[in-house]
């Protein structure tokens, strides 16, 4: 019965030594668990941190595009009002721009109507005098300058026959090429002669305005003549013929195209080119359909323009081209 009591001490201070060695592993886990929450809860603060950052960020960036959203649709708005406001300027210029085009091409078709009319009233026999200022009568036409020559109006004439047969083949199929036995005729005896100048290249020039219906020919008011410095004397002058180089009065000068000089040209070198250029006008006519008459009316009328290169290469011009 001693012995009970010794016995069971060891085992007593056994239990006691579990339970302290539990309590320490116990407050050791609690430890721990206290730090990984904690860690977590760090980690957790700092994410927040973060997505607190992001949203001031998306918030910033919502906030510029609202703003540029604004600018861009008052921007828009506007630009459609300046594009309203300049199609309504262009529309009323269109318009404006449309009735003084209509105005122009009823005036043009007027014109076209009177010189279809003047043409057609016009033959060899009976040539309209309207049409050729030519044919009035001296008395009507004022008097000559001193070395002009007078030109007879009224003549008989007798037809070529090979001159009208390369007309009639001519008028099969009209055109301005120079390879047709008619015009190959008329520029080597007429056109080529009456358009040769001492200034051969300018000549040249001039041609290819006639021929291309580009050359202008404008009277020189006196009062305000300029004066000609010596680099321009290649363009003649008021008392200079730009293509013959001879001192003459120039009331008149020419401007080949839209775009160039102006050339200063005697009474004389102005008939010569004024014929060529009836010629080829009266060609054009014929091209476009305006002369209604028959092939002898035409060739005769033909003639008579080959006429008048003819005497206005040999120096004769009227005074009312002077």
């Amino acid at each position: 019965s001693r012995d009970g009591p010794v016995s069971g001490r060891p085992h007593g201070d056994l239990c006691r030594l579990r339970s302290s060695s539990l309590e320490i592993k116990e407050k050791e886990i609690r430890e721990k668990g206290s730090e990984i929450l904690r860690e977590q809860l760090d980690a957790a603060k700092r994410e927040l941190k973060l997505k607190d950052k992001e949203c001031e960020r998306l918030s910033q960036v919502r906030n510029q595009l609202e703003q540029e959203l604004e600018e861009l649709t008052a921007s828009l708005f506007e630009e459609a009002h300046k594009m309203v406001r300049e199609a309504n300027v262009k529309q009323a210029g269109a318009e404006k721009q449309l009735k003084e085009a209509q105005g122009k091409i009823d005036v043009l078709q007027a014109e076209v109507t009177a010189l279809k009319t003047l043409v057609l009233t016009s033959t060899p026999s009976s040539p309209n005098r309207q049409l050729h200022p030519q044919l009035q009568s001296s008395g009507s036409r004022g008097s000559h300058r001193r070395g002009a020559g007078h030109i007879r109006t009224s003549s008989v004439g007798a037809m070529d026959s090979v001159l009208f047969a390369e007309f009639l083949l001519w008028r099969e199929h009209p055109s301005l090429d120079r390879s047709s036995a008619f015009l190959s005729r008329v520029y080597r005896e007429d056109i080529g002669p009456c358009l040769s100048f001492t200034r051969s290249e300018l000549s040249q020039l001039v041609q290819r305005a006639v021929e291309n219906n580009s050359l202008t020919i404008e009277p020189v008011a006196m009062s305000a003549l300029p004066v000609v410095k010596a680099s321009a004397l290649e363009c003649g002058g008021p008392k200079k013929c730009a293509l013959s180089g001879l001192s003459r009065v120039c009331q008149h000068r020419i401007k080949l195209g839209d775009k160039g000089s102006y050339y200063y040209i005697s009474p004389s070198s102005r008939a010569r080119i004024t014929a060529v250029c009836n010629f080829f006008t009266y060609i054009r006519y014929i091209l476009q359909g305006l002369v209604r008459q028959n092939a002898e009316q035409i060739f005769w009328e033909v003639m008579r323009l080959r006429r008048e290169m003819t005497v206005a290469k040999l120096g004769f011009y009227l005074t009312d081209q002077g």
